[in-house]
């Protein structure tokens, strides 16, 4: 089809040249001095047309001539740039097939070429990123002070140059992630406060902040950034569920007294003490510093809807007022024969009622669930100990000697 083309255009153009200068009538008459030159209009434009293509094809020869040298110093410099390029390839590829001694040698190699060919010294980009290889193969390798010398290079040069800006992020970033490795929390923290707030809310700033903070022992600062990375989905639902309640966790644990407890308790987000493993842990820290009222404060707005909570969850509240039963009122009771009614099955529930039933020293009731729950080989270990010894000192108090041997003796048998 092609060919068809090229032969429509040639007929054409003949048609043209044949109607065009086919009537030669045409005279052009060139004067100089006494002699005179006359010649057809037709092979005057011929020649004319002539002495222009040679024309321009002798420019372009001489400028092909003249610029050769230039030619060839472009073709030495591409060769160059295309061996450092393919050195800091090498170096890229041996870092993460983990052989970092010649990682830092190709790095190392790349950075040598770039620094002998002023033309590509420019290119500050280049040279951030070989340093950063030649930093992180130092790393791997345990040579921190190599490590440290490249990294104050590379920022060095992230500082000095518009177009290497990009690279610093980065350069910190992985400066942050080395100072974890070198369990250095404080320098962790401080390369990370030091990005701007952008990057700093990124994903994998947010990680490294966490294990800083988690290794800082601030468990209150890694509780905040846990819920960062929470809202920007950096863990699954249950994963994030699990590490925030650990987190409030380790945060109520390092209250001394009530009063800083109520503190931690107060910075905490709404949905954290919006959630009943939280709040349980909180009424058993609470109690633990002498203030089992208030610990029951904060567990009574859950047992008052124990329908809208998981079988967890309510085995975690359970826990959380067993440890908070010293002084519980009779305000507690309607509430707690409820839980028992609507949850008969649940050997947590029936430990918790039955352990605060034992508590207000009505016997008859708290027997028969803590029974239940000590016999019921679902319900932990530690759990069924407890309950096996309430019942044991309820024996007692009825002077049972009998029944309380039992009772110790079953107990002893769970370990």
């Amino acid at each position: 089809m092609r060919a068809v083309v090229w032969f429509l255009l040639l007929f054409a153009v003949a048609v043209v040249t044949a109607a065009t200068l086919g009537t030669n009538d045409g005279l052009v008459s060139i004067y100089w001095g006494s002699w005179r030159l006359d010649a057809s209009l037709n092979l005057f434009l011929l020649v004319l047309v002539a002495s222009c293509f040679v024309l321009v094809t002798a420019i372009h020869a001489v400028n092909s001539l003249t610029g050769l040298p230039q030619r060839a110093r472009q073709w030495r410099v591409a060769r160059r740039d295309r061996t450092a390029q393919a050195a800091l390839r090498d170096a890229l590829a041996q870092y993460f097939g983990g052989r970092y001694t010649r990682a830092q040698t190709a790095a190392q190699r790349a950075l040598a070429i770039q620094a002998d060919t002023p033309d590509l010294a420019q290119d500050n980009e280049f040279t951030v990123l070989g340093h950063l290889l030649a930093a992180g193969s130092a790393h791997r390798m345990q040579d921190r002070a190599r490590r440290d010398d490249q990294l104050k290079r590379a920022l060095e040069l992230t500082r000095n140059s518009a177009a290497a800006r990009p690279a610093e992020e980065g350069a910190r970033l992985l400066a942050a992630e080395w100072a974890l490795d070198d369990r250095d929390a404080s320098r962790a923290l401080g390369l990370l406060a030091e990005l701007p707030p952008g990057v700093a809310r990124r994903t994998h700033a947010l990680r490294l902040k966490l294990q800083a903070t988690r290794l800082g022992q601030q468990p209150q600062e890694a509780l905040k950034t846990a819920r960062l990375l929470a809202k920007h989905q950096g863990f699954s639902k249950v994963a994030a569920l699990g590490l925030l309640r650990s987190l409030a966790s380790e945060s109520l644990a390092t209250a001394y007294d009530i009063d800083q407890l109520r503190r931690i308790w107060l910075q905490f987000d709404s949905a954290d003490r919006r959630d009943p493993c939280v709040a349980a842990h909180a009424a058993a820290r609470a109690a633990e510093l002498g203030a089992p009222e208030e610990a029951r404060a904060w567990l009574r707005p859950f047992w008052d809807r124990l329908d809208e909570l998981s079988l967890d969850d309510r085995a975690a509240l359970a826990q959380g007022l067993i440890a908070a039963l010293p002084g519980i009122g009779p305000d507690w009771l309607p509430r707690l024969e409820a839980a028992a009614q609507a949850y008969p099955r649940e050997p947590a529930i029936a430990h918790g009622v039955g352990s605060a039933l034992a508590e207000r020293r009505l016997w008859g009731k708290a027997r028969l669930l803590l029974e239940a729950a000590a016999d019921d080989a679902t319900l932990d270990t530690e759990s069924r100990r407890h309950a096996w010894l309430t019942l044991a000192r309820m024996a007692e108090e009825e002077s049972d000697a009998t029944r309380a041997a039992q009772c110790y003796e079953a107990a002893a048998r769970l370990g």
